[in-house]
């Protein structure tokens, strides 16, 4: 027998449909109002010592289950090559998403409003002990911290990178190409995202061609 489906409240902006290959047990779960938005993004802003990649991916994927796993690494890439800080990118996109203009205004707002305040109270109180050896170790350590957090979000956001086009191991040489380029290299990044994200592309596009022509081959063998 099958279930009934669930209400859907008036108004209410329409479930994101699920990503190929995506976790078919992971249900995505649309913000509830703009005021979710901006208070979401205000609490996520506040969390953001030293980068925002490990929170971002946190609140939105594992907490509120906005997004995939393989949604949120389609958002990402988009909002890096986009002019901007990366996550004012995602977070307005998936604002306008859902709730237009008025959404990505929401989004915008929460990311700077109480961030804002407390970023000017903390630049006046570090001008008075900026020179003190236990400040600068302490913010040497958080720094640490910090990129901890963005290499064990990209540890655990690997996996989701099966369903992309280029395949775990193809994906893995873009990456490590990027990286060669930008820490060992010390190239422009622009050319790195020319170069190397450019062949990428093609190549997306090659494998993507391909799985459509053995679709419609097994669709025409199949009548």
């Amino acid at each position: 027998m099958k279930a009934p489906a669930a209400p859907v409240r008036p108004g209410s902006p329409p479930s994101a449909p699920a990503t190929p290959g995506a976790d078919p047990g992971a249900q995505v779960v649309p913000p509830r109002s703009r005021a979710d938005l901006f208070w979401s993004f205000n609490w996520l802003a506040l969390q953001g010592f030293g980068g925002l990649l490990a929170v971002v991916q946190s609140e939105l994927v594992e907490k509120k289950r906005w997004m995939t796993r393989e949604q949120f690494l389609e958002e990402w890439a988009v909002a890096q090559i986009m002019p901007g800080p990366n996550v004012v990118n995602l977070g307005m996109t998936f604002g306008a998403r859902h709730f237009g203009l008025s959404g990505a205004l929401a989004v915008l707002a929460g990311l700077l409003t109480l961030p804002l305040l407390l970023v000017l109270t903390l630049a006046v109180l570090y001008s008075g002990v900026a020179e003190q050896e236990l400040v600068r170790g302490a913010l040497r350590g958080m720094g640490a911290v910090s990129a901890g957090l963005v290499i064990a979000t990209g540890l655990k956001l690997a996996p989701a990178l099966r369903s992309s086009p280029l395949g775990l191991g193809a994906a893995a040489l873009v990456a490590a190409l990027s990286f060669v380029g930008i820490a060992w290299l010390r190239l422009p990044l622009v050319w790195v995202l020319l170069v190397v994200g450019g062949l990428a592309c093609l190549w997306a596009a090659r494998c993507l061609r391909q799985a459509m022509e053995r679709a419609a081959s097994r669709a025409g063998e199949s009548t």
